[in-house]
């Protein structure tokens, strides 16, 4: 389910500081990407071996899923967020452009120039991931594939990072003359406030809401990285990481929102299912199901307390039920 955005168009009130959110949330967070990537990079060119880059792959995966709620900026200008993770991939694109790369033995894995020209769903962490935790037929080419997607990732991340301090300077000059891409002060807030939603629309809906379907088909294997058994973490690190945007976005005490925060964190570490099989057991399940609840109740909290003072409305339609 959509939570459809309806922006009301109409004076607001400087809440969101979109000075701090850039300097304290934003920067910080790509630069942790590019530092980790690069490690990353350095790591697979030394030793390619699954056991050898799996480490730096954790590291840099956390870097990324806790900074991938911002979808705007160079991430959105450059085309980069599907290559840096492509997922959900319902129709497995990742692993047939995985399988034609082995099939042709496609040389274009050695020339890091021209690697960013294939399917985006071989490019980035969720391809990495099948490499480093799924048995190899021809680790020869797995190797080089490594490489090229590690490499790669370091790239995407440092072009991103390059990016953003000319793009934070349109968003503090926001309604300056010769500003184009911000006319107003309240269309960055709104951006900040979309991040901050949208990233919870998509823990609730993709994080939560794929592994576990139905009670009657539920869907473990849909699981976020469920093959390296990371899909509690990314839950965590998600949550995390928006309750430190939310301050930048919101005003005051934010009473309702920290709670929500505290108690979707506090059902999260208790669950000690790292790949979300338990969506298949009953008793785990129900776990599983009260923290997509709490989720939703910090959707509605931000909504309240954010979204409502920033003068963005919305669609109630996909909250009702829950």
């Amino acid at each position: 389910m959509r939570l459809a955005l309806v922006l009301a168009c109409i004076a607001v009130p400087a809440v969101a500081d979109v000075s701090s959110a850039i300097t304290d949330h934003i920067l910080p967070g790509h630069a942790r990407l590019v530092e980790a990537t690069e490690d990353l990079s350095a790591t697979a060119l030394a030793d390619c071996t699954p056991d050898a880059v799996r480490p730096a792959f954790a590291t840099a995966y956390d870097a990324w899923v806790s900074i991938s709620h911002i979808q705007f900026g160079p991430v959105e200008d450059q085309g980069t967020w599907l290559a840096m993770a492509f997922w959900p991939d319902p129709k497995d694109r990742t692993g047939k452009a995985l399988a034609r790369l082995f099939a042709a033995q496609d040389p274009i894995v050695d020339d890091a120039a021209r690697f960013g020209e294939v399917s985006v769903a071989a490019q980035g962490f969720t391809a990495l991931e099948r490499l480093l935790f799924e048995p190899q037929d021809d680790p020869a080419y797995a190797c080089r594939l490594t490489r090229a997607i590690a490499t790669g990732l370091a790239q995407k991340s440092t072009a991103l990072d390059q990016a953003w301090p000319a793009y934070a300077e349109l968003m503090q000059s926001a309604g300056t003359e010769g500003n184009t891409r911000y006319q107003s002060v309240q269309e960055t807030q709104r951006a900040l406030y979309t991040a901050l939603s949208t990233g919870l629309e998509f823990l609730h809906d993709q994080r939560l809401g794929r592994p576990l379907g139905s009670y009657d088909r539920p869907r473990p294997l849909r699981a976020e990285a469920r093959r390296s058994e990371r899909a509690l973490r990314h839950i965590i690190l998600s949550l995390t990481a928006l309750e430190d945007l939310a301050p930048h976005v919101g005003a005051a005490d934010l009473v309702q929102t920290r709670s929500a925060f505290a108690e979707a964190h506090s059902r999260a570490d208790r669950l000690d299912d790292p790949a979300l099989a338990g969506v298949a057991d009953p008793a785990s399940r129900f776990r599983i199901e009260a923290l997509q609840q709490s989720v939703r109740t910090l959707q509605v909290a931000v909504i309240d307390e954010i979204g409502t003072p920033l003068g963005i409305s919305a669609g109630f339609n996909a909250l009702d039920g829950d």
